[in-house]
């Protein structure tokens, strides 16, 4: 099997508890390399992250990889967050520029995400192991193409050791933008992000948000599949699974796969890679 890991988000309610303990349990089964925690920023949220993150390391086992983002964190802030996760003995940071919470006018100290790795650099050394993201697709504000390469370049030049990517459907786009990023002269692992599809509706709305583009030949075969939610999952499993045989054929380093705190989907997808 290739390197795999997941990611979490943090649950708020005891019954999001225990929904993410379920998966947690599952997917751990499939030996990850790390499970990634989102950031969740702005005031009091800023504990979730290292929260999960803790209860993933302490009651599962799993190596954790807190996102750090700089959106509505102070630097104070942000310092606090990455001595904790020394002290407790993390290895892996996975820092973004992160989206401005709704109703916060600041961004925090920090603008883009090449400024919060040489912090982390600055600040840890080379304690953490950082993962940064990837557009293979273009990031959605971004001005140019061209400009997206260049943003990610200073990426990794502020001291970021891989990536991983937004997730996409689109393979070709995924093998170009290694290669487009390797003409500049960077060659970090990227990892392809892999979205598993249980809700069509939900896949199209995380795609709206983020900019990734669904193939249309997906979106028809989904759509006459209607409310047939085991039909859904049946083909969105085989349809993810095709996608990352390519990649790791063609030699993507890994997979990192968006769990949603569930742990059906992502199962169904690793089986059929065995």
């Amino acid at each position: 099997m290739p390197t795999i890991s997941f990611e979490f988000f943090p649950p708020k309610t005891d019954e999001q508890r225990a929904q993410l303990d379920r998966a947690a349990q599952v997917l751990k089964a499939h030996r990850p390399e790390y499970a990634s925690v989102t950031f969740g920023a702005g005031g009091s949220t800023l504990s979730y992250t290292g929260d999960t993150a803790q209860r993933l390391h302490n009651m599962h086992g799993l190596p954790v990889a807190p996102h750090l983002s700089c959106a509505g964190g102070t630097r104070a802030e942000l310092a606090a967050l990455l001595d904790s996760y020394q002290a407790a003995g993390y290895r892996r940071i996975i820092a973004l520029r992160g989206d401005l919470p709704s109703g916060m006018a600041s961004t925090g100290d920090f603008r883009y995400a090449a400024e919060l790795v040489a912090f982390i650099r600055e600040r840890t050394g080379d304690h953490f192991q950082i993962e940064v993201a990837a557009y293979p697709e273009t990031h959605p504000q971004a001005e140019n193409a061209l400009r997206d390469l260049q943003h990610f370049k200073a990426k990794i030049d502020a001291g970021a050791d891989g990536a991983i990517t937004q997730y996409f459907f689109n393979a070709d786009a995924y093998f170009r933008f290694v290669d487009d990023v390797a003409k500049l002269g960077v060659n970090v692992p990227v990892v392809p992000g892999i979205m598993p599809i249980s809700s069509y509706s939900q896949l199209q709305r995380f795609s709206d948000m983020c900019g990734a583009e669904i193939p249309r030949w997906i979106a028809k075969r989904m759509q006459a599949l209607g409310d047939d939610v085991v039909g859904v999952r049946a083909l969105g499993a085989e349809v993810v699974a095709q996608l990352c045989r390519r990649l790791l054929d063609g030699g993507a380093p890994g997979l990192h796969i968006y769990t949603l705190n569930r742990a059906n989907a992502p199962s169904a997808i690793l089986q059929q890679l065995e």
